[in-house]
Parts: structure tokens; C-alpha cells; sequence
């Protein structure tokens, strides 16, 4: 795993899409912006019903008042896994992150996420924040949530959820009363969960973020 470093004031955002094996190593100097978006989408073929995806992410801010925010989102079938680590350092203070997380399961496939947070004893005036949300669209779909938080530092603010769920009855009786069928209601819904990460995409990646947009109710079907 080679480091790619931020330097002081610069701003990084990258778009990792469908790349079944990341391993990334971030350092923030002081006052940088890291924005990053890994993303696992399969066409449902085949040979993606039962890919393995392994995402392991590590982030050190090393300067004060780096800002660093990660999305992730992976949607599976078959029997399809993931797991997504994140490794955020805060080494000194002044800084922020922020992480969402998104996994949509369906069939057999399997989720896992490893959340490590740390803010060290100097690390004061730290804001971290780490969310994780699933959505299992069967009985037979698994997902596991790891947060590993460490904070020795007392002036901070840093918190960390998580909530696993299947899609709202009610949600979809609601709209099927308005005349839109069952699984169309089931897409609008589940691409409706997916579309807050899509939408973080930057304008940088303009072509990416609307590509992805337009292909979420092909996706989900």
C-alpha cells in the first residue's frame, strides 16, 4: 500500500468505481481536503453474483485543520461480498471527518464494515462523524457493523450510528395506492437510499455522479 499524500491547502477527490480490491493510504498536511468515493455497483451478470470486493481505506491527518469526508456505497446480489474497512486518524487537532457508509444486500450476498476512528491525546477541537446504513432487500442477505472508536482527546465531538433495515411496507403501500406498482415502488425506494452518496460526487466528476444517476433504476431491478 503506497501513500498518496495531500499537501498543505490542496484539495483531492477521486471517484473509485467497481474495483474489487482497494487498498488506500492517505496523509493530510495541514489545511487539506480529502474527498473520496468508492463504489460498488455490479450489472448483476453473472460473474458479479458472487465477486468478493475487499475496500480498506486508511486516512492520517497529520496537519491541523484537514477536512477529510468518505462515501461508500456497494449494492450486491447473488452471493456476492464485501467488506469495506475505513482507518481515520486524527493525529492533531482542528480537524474534521465525516464518513457514510451504504450497503443495499439482496439474495445470498454479504456485508461487512470495520470502522476504526481515532483521535489521539493532542487532538483537540476534533469533529468526527461515522454513519453507517444497510437496506436488506431479503431474509437470506447478511450484514455485519464493526465501529472501533478510540478518542483520548476531551474537547471533541465525534459520533458514530448505525442501522440495518429492510425496505418500509408502509412506504410501499403508500405508493402502490397511488397507482405505481410494487417493484417500481420497490426501485424508486431503494434508489432513493442510494442517491445521498451518488449525490456527494463533486462537480469534478460531473459525467461520473450523472452516469450513475441515470442507471440506478437499471441497477436495482
Amino acid at each position: 500500500m503506497s501513500e498518496i499524500i495531500i499537501h498543505s491547502g490542496e484539495r483531492f477527490e477521486q471517484v473509485y468505481l467497481n474495483e474489487p480490491g482497494l487498498d488506500l493510504h492517505f496523509v493530510q498536511e495541514a489545511g487539506s481536503t480529502l474527498k473520496i468515493h468508492v463504489l460498488n455497483i455490479p450489472d448483476g451478470t453473472s460473474g458479479d453474483r458472487d465477486i468478493e470486493i475487499s475496500n480498506n481505506i486508511v486516512v492520517e491527518q497529520i496537519g491541523e485543520g484537514c477536512e477529510t469526508e468518505i462515501y461508500a456505497l456497494a449494492h450486491l446480489q447473488g452471493e456476492a461480498h464485501v467488506t469495506t474497512e475505513t482507518h481515520v486518524k486524527h493525529a492533531v487537532g482542528g480537524g474534521k471527518s465525516n464518513q457514510l457508509l451504504k450497503f443495499v444486500l439482496e439474495d445470498q450476498a454479504r456485508g461487512r464494515f470495520i470502522g476504526d476512528l481515532k483521535i489521539a491525546p493532542d487532538a483537540q477541537k476534533v469533529e468526527a462523524h461515522q454513519t453507517n446504513r444497510n437496506l436488506l432487500l431479503s431474509e437470506t442477505a447478511e450484514m455485519r457493523t464493526q465501529p472501533q472508536l478510540e478518542i483520548y482527546a476531551d474537547d471533541v465531538q465525534a459520533t458514530h450510528g448505525a442501522s440495518t433495515g429492510q425496505l418500509d411496507e408502509s412506504a410501499l403501500f403508500y405508493m402502490q395506492q397511488r397507482g405505481i406498482d410494487k417493484e417500481k415502488a420497490r426501485q424508486l425506494l431503494v434508489g432513493a437510499f442510494m442517491k445521498e452518496v451518488i449525490e456527494a460526487i463533486g462537480e469534478q466528476h460531473f459525467a461520473v455522479r450523472e452516469q450513475l444517476l441515470n442507471a440506478i433504476d437499471g441497477v436495482v431491478e
